[in-house]
């Protein structure tokens, strides 16, 4: 679409939305790019309640959000730019953007995968927004963006689609290892006794029926993930490992997109975000670098800290044609310091 030289007046003109699988983050933007309300939510699992019933609870956050923006009641925006955990598949998307249609909250909607809202968030050049994000949060995901609108992208959905990593996977992967070391089906590792330790428990058979048998919530085995990377840090070979083949998996995602776009021999962001890739642990992001210096020595590998609301944010404005300064200002709000005081400049796009 091409690019306005009008602003756009002060109203409302874009519904940004970020739904994670813990969290929503909302904002009400106008045409200049100001953010005129925001408001949180909790996270957004249609897998597991419904569509119906996540959009209605993603109805709430935005309900305050245009309350905080000072609109009245069945206020609508332009465009609802909507980035969402769990709309892996073009399908996925297509009916959660049509019962968002149904609420009424804009003119017209997009909906996304969230790993989106992270690479739009960390791509710098608005003018021609170009390059591969990778998220490695609960779990892991990978797309890949040209300014044309073409994407790549994976349908992450788990091991049925070819998957692994994440904080999930990673801490399975280490309580698999550490039932192994302690029975004596695998080799000795450190994780044997930590793991059951983090949880005040003697071994792995007690932390293995704590889980079984429900004492202990199955969805607390992300707190392992950094007793892994801690492990790994002291020198144990086993999480050491797991570290190393997390890394491995970062670059062949990004390989396998930058490769898809046409992008492998070009200076391109391979963005970094999520809670594991943004903690920066030396091994894995040291790792990850190396890697992609081998694999695609042209890439420029970038920590993204940024909310990703932001990014969807700048996909609504992107959509809607408006000019630089009101990506400008949406990125003022949101302003996110980078570690170097640098920002990434790239022409491959």
């Amino acid at each position: 679409m091409g690019v306005s030289t009008d602003p756009g007046p002060a109203h409302p003109a874009v519904l940004a939305v970020d739904a994670g699988n813990t969290k929503t983050d909302v904002a009400v933007v106008d045409g200049r790019g100001e953010v005129l309300g925001t408001a949180r939510g909790g996270g957004f699992r249609p897998p597991a309640v419904g569509v119906d019933t996540a959009v209605d609870a993603l109805g709430e956050a935005v309900e305050r959000a245009f309350a905080d923006a000072g609109l009245p009641p069945g206020a609508r925006v332009r465009h609802v730019s909507a980035c969402l955990a769990n709309a892996d598949l073009p399908v996925e998307e297509e009916r959660l953007a049509a019962a968002i249609d149904k609420r009424g909250w804009g003119e017209e909607t997009t909906v996304r995968n969230d790993t989106f809202a992270l690479l739009r968030a960390g791509l710098v050049e608005d003018a021609e927004p170009c390059g591969v994000a990778v998220v490695c949060g609960a779990g892991i995901n990978c797309v890949g963006m040209l300014p044309d609108g073409r994407t790549a992208r994976f349908p992450a959905i788990g091991r049925l689609s070819g998957d692994w990593g994440g904080g999930g996977g990673l801490a399975e992967e280490a309580i698999w290892c550490a039932a192994r070391a302690e029975d004596g089906r695998g080799g000795a590792t450190a994780l044997a006794h930590a793991l059951p330790a983090h949880f005040g428990l003697g071994s792995m058979y007690a932390l293995i029926e704590a889980f079984h048998l429900g004492d202990l919530d199955w969805a607390r085995r992300h707190e392992l993930t950094p007793v892994l990377f801690a492990a790994a840090a002291a020198g144990d070979t086993v999480a050491g490992g797991l570290v190393d083949r997390m890394a491995d998996e970062v670059v062949t995602m990004s390989v396998v997109a930058l490769r898809r776009l046409g992008l492998l021999g070009e200076p391109v962001p391979v963005l970094l975000g999520g809670g594991v890739l943004a903690a920066r642990h030396p091994r894995l992001n040291e790792g990850v670098a190396g890697r992609l210096a081998e694999r695609a020595p042209r890439a420029l590998p970038r920590v993204v800290t940024a909310r990703p609301v932001l990014g969807a944010a700048l996909l609504g404005l992107d959509h809607l044609g408006l000019p630089p300064s009101a990506h400008a200002r949406a990125r003022r709000h949101y302003a996110e310091p980078d570690g170097t005081g640098n920002r990434v400049r790239t022409n491959a796009c």
